[in-house]
């Protein structure tokens, strides 16, 4: 009964694979998160390198630092879940890679998301406060905040990681799924605990995970709007632009994902049983694919988009990289600045 119930679980390859559609869906997820892999590892490597190595320690550079980490991180660890996915959800690398590889997948994708929430904020308040943020936003105190994303990171993904492992059906394919049978003596109570604990943790997840995330991030980027049409601030229609391409991107890549897994928790009862939910499973790939891709995005939304397209074509990828990333080192010499040209000045370095 217990692999019967693991099947259940990841679903039957012949339902989710056999029409000419959802192969199509199959196979159109793979290539996206191969495209993914080789963006994802190349754009944020070259941001590691640059904050990482070239540049001094700024505000700035320690949040994309810690963005492009968390990416990275996510993005090299995607060749195993794509090569799981192009064996139909077989997993043969053994025991420990499958809790290893997807707690790893999920504090950093985690981490991707609320970093990018405390980029949005770190804008906010240097557009909104900007007399406040000159005298206390320093390095030290950006160190110390970063490291709230990962904590709340790790909490996510840590209970969904006791329950992984690898699981053999009665046909000897081995497959990385939850398995909560040493928590239950009848089957009865291993299926009530799976369906209470998948129903919690998917609620907590979109809940913390995604649209607490995206809340903070429109209205962040929706403040910053407002105080650019009634500043008036030079470049006004290039920042907006960036901040509107910021929130659809963020929105769109990882909506759908949240959507489908929102509506798989819902209905997870409904599915083990009845085939009439088996489209949530054939979008599942897509889906992922999509939010997946969203990571190999960052480092374009939020450093080449800060250049001009021809300064880009001119001038050497790195320097473009440093000078995007880069704070003026005038922000923090220059003190007898007027305050109302002080407060505009970070105001658009913010933006």
């Amino acid at each position: 009964m217990e692999t019967n119930y693991s099947d259940l679980l990841n679903g039957s390859e012949v339902i989710v694979y056999d029409s000419p559609i959802s192969r199509v869906l199959w196979i159109l997820s793979m290539v996206v998160v191969s495209v993914t892999v080789f963006l994802g590892v190349l754009g944020n490597g070259l941001v590691i390198w640059v904050t990482g190595f070239r540049m001094a320690k700024t505000v700035t550079t320690v949040f994309y630092l810690n963005l492009a980490l968390a990416d990275f991180c996510f993005t090299a660890t995607l060749p195993f879940l794509l090569a799981s996915m192009a064996m139909k959800q077989k997993w043969p690398f053994g025991w420990f890679l499958c809790k290893f590889v997807h707690i790893v997948v999920n504090i950093n994708l985690f981490g991707s998301i609320f970093l990018i929430t405390a980029i949005a904020l770190d804008r906010c308040i240097c557009v909104l406060r900007p007399v406040w943020a000159q005298n206390h936003r320093t390095v030290s105190l950006a160190r110390r905040v970063v490291v709230g994303p990962w904590i709340f990171a790790l909490i996510l993904s840590f209970p969904p990681s006791l329950f992984l492992t690898t699981v053999r059906d009665p046909r000897g394919d081995v497959y990385c799924a939850f398995n909560f049978a040493s928590w239950a003596y009848t089957d009865e109570e291993m299926l009530n605990i799976a369906i209470t604990f998948l129903t919690a943790t998917g609620i907590i997840t979109f809940v913390i995970g995604f649209s607490m995330p995206m809340s903070i991030i429109a209205i962040c980027y929706g403040l910053i709007a407002v105080k650019i049409h009634r500043r008036s601030l030079i470049n006004s229609s290039r920042a907006l632009r960036v901040l509107k391409t910021v929130v659809a991107s963020f929105f769109t890549c990882w909506f759908p994902f949240q959507l489908v897994a929102l509506l798989g928790t819902i209905w997870l009862k409904e599915r083990l049983f009845s085939d009439g939910y088996t489209i949530l499973d054939m979008l599942f790939h897509p889906t992922s694919s999509l939010a997946y891709f969203n990571s190999c995005l960052n480092p374009i939304l939020y450093v080449f988009m800060g250049q001009d397209f021809r300064e880009t074509l001119i001038h050497s990828l790195p320097s473009i990289l440093e000078r995007a990333l880069s704070e003026d080192s005038g922000q923090t010499s220059d003190r007898a600045t007027s305050s109302a040209s002080l407060s505009e000045d970070i105001e658009m370095k913010a933006i």
